[in-house]
This record gives C-alpha cells, structure tokens and sequence, in this order.
C-alpha cells in the first residue's frame, strides 16, 4: 500500500495528508474548492516548517514530504490508482454519505475506504458502498501530526482482512491504533463530549465563569486543555454535531447538548475557526482572554 487519496483539505485532511506524506507515502489530497487546496497546503508547510525549527525533522524531510503531494479539486481523477482512501469531509451526515457513493461508483472494489467521522456509524456509511467489508473507521486526532491514537472502527460487515491491513498501516505511521466497535461516537468522543457538555451546562447555571471551569479540570485532573477551550478547539460546530448524532442514536437525554451550545453554534460562534467562542482568539490564537459574552 503505497498510494493514499485524502478527501477534505480542512484541519482533519491536512494533518492526515501531512502524517502519510511525512511517512513516505504518495498521497493525493482531494477538496472542491482550490482555495481550500492552497490553504491546506499553506498549512502543512507552516507545520512542518515548525518541526525543522524545532529540529524534529531536516529542511529535506520537509521538501519531501511536500513533494509527496499532488492535489486535485475532482474526486475521480483524484483516487485513480490509489490503494487507500480516507475521507475527511465536515462532519455531516448526508455528505459523508453521497461522497461513499460517489467512491463506490469510482474506486475498484479492492480499494479500502475509511471514514474519518468522529461519530457516525460506520455500518451506515459502508451500507452506501459495495463491498461494504472495505469500509472501515479511521479516527484521527487532532493535531494529526502529533497525537498517537488512531481509533479504528469495524462497522458491522468489516472484514477482519481490512481490520488488520488498517491496524498495522496506522503502525508505520508511528501511531497507536485501538480497535473499537461501531457505537454512536465510538469510544474517545462518547466519553470526551458529555464531558464538554456537562462543562458548557456548569457555564451556563451559573455555577462557576470559563476561566475557572477550565482551571478546575486542568489543575484538578491534570487535563492539558481545560474542556472550554478543547471545545473552542474542536469547533462547537462539531461538538454540537457529535451531540446530536449521539443523542439520536441512544435517545438518551444525557446526551442532549446543552442550550448554550445551540445558541452559540446558531449565533456563528464557533471558536477558534470563527474567532470567538467561549474566548476571544481575535488577537492570539491563545486562550488568553475569555469572550466579553462571558466576562
């Protein structure tokens, strides 16, 4: 397995086409849009020019790695010859969907077709493939480059072939990768996000300011990101999406995101992405100074 195609330029696909590139693979990174191509790769010469500095990496594994990319803007032209795709799109159901409908009709029936969603049922999305024992739940973490774990979801019809072939390319990439079952929001975020929820709730009683929420779980539980700012972080977009796709998936109420989160996401304040959210980022991308909502 030597040839990968990405799909999504955004955080997730760029840090994802950044780790097989450094790795040595042939990687071809596929969005839509050409800005968001260009932005992508700014991003990735921004992040490895951070490692050369730091003296992770030589100025020639940087070239390298570059080298390894191609981009395209066409999804067909993109996965010709590719043994691996990975799709990396928004966290929306309904195009994670057409998109593996698309790699259906497009890929060979041998090519191995992993989601990166954080939450969504893998066994949903294969059920839009043939051959759906291809399909399979790669779960990065972000930042991509850096973070170890790899959640790998076997949906229903996941055959044990692909299981292994995935485990064991998430090993070359110097990750760990942890095998779990097809739940809505698999292990990290069915436990991460009641967490950021419940944090979001204690903001929104009353019972204590973000600053020192976020003090609380960082000094009392030694969390290095207090969980306003990881959700700041993560984008409360997609928190509120993961939320959702969990909250319909169990009925359960515990899983309801919190009214707050709903305004926030409605009223465009998304966190880092957009700027604000629980902290204002409009003159460090630090959480430094909490937004003047909650201050």
């Amino acid at each position: 397995m030597k040839h990968i195609a990405v799909i999504g330029a955004g955080t997730m696909g760029n840090g994802i086409a950044h780790t097989f590139a450094q790795s040595g693979f042939t990687v071809k990174l596929i969005d839509i849009s050409e800005k968001s191509l260009e932005k992508g790769m700014a991003t990735i010469a921004a992040n490895l020019d951070r490692m050369v500095t730091k003296g992770a990496i030589t100025e020639e594994d940087k070239h390298k790695t570059i080298g390894n990319i191609i981009t395209y803007t066409d999804i067909k032209d993109g996965v010709v010859g590719c043994d691996l795709v990975v799709e990396a799109a928004t966290e929306n159901v309904g195009l994670k969907l057409n998109i593996f409908k698309q790699l259906s009709d497009v890929c060979d029936h041998n090519v191995i077709l992993a989601s990166n969603t954080s939450s969504i049922s893998i066994t949903q999305i294969a059920a839009q493939v043939v051959h759906p024992e291809r399909v399979i739940g790669m779960h990065f973490m972000n930042p991509v480059p850096i973070m170890k774990l790899v959640e790998i979801i076997r949906g229903y019809s996941t055959s044990d072939e692909v299981t292994k072939i995935i485990m064991d390319l998430s090993v070359k990439l110097g990750k760990t990768p942890t095998e779990v079952n097809d739940y809505p929001g698999f292990v990290a975020n069915r436990i991460l996000m009641p967490m950021i929820n419940e944090s979001i709730e204690t903001l929104y009683n009353g019972v204590a300011g973000v600053q020192e929420i976020d003090t609380v779980m960082k000094l009392g539980m030694a969390h290095p990101m207090g969980p306003l700012q990881l959700a700041d972080f993560i984008g409360l977009d997609v928190c509120l999406s993961i939320l959702n796709v969990m909250y319909d998936g169990f009925k359960n109420p515990k899983y309801a995101p919190c009214p707050l989160l709903v305004n926030m996401v409605m009223a465009g304040k998304l966190g880092v992405k957009s700027g604000e959210g629980f902290y204002d980022y409009s003159e460090s991308k630090k959480a430094e100074k909490v937004s003047k909502q909650f201050s």
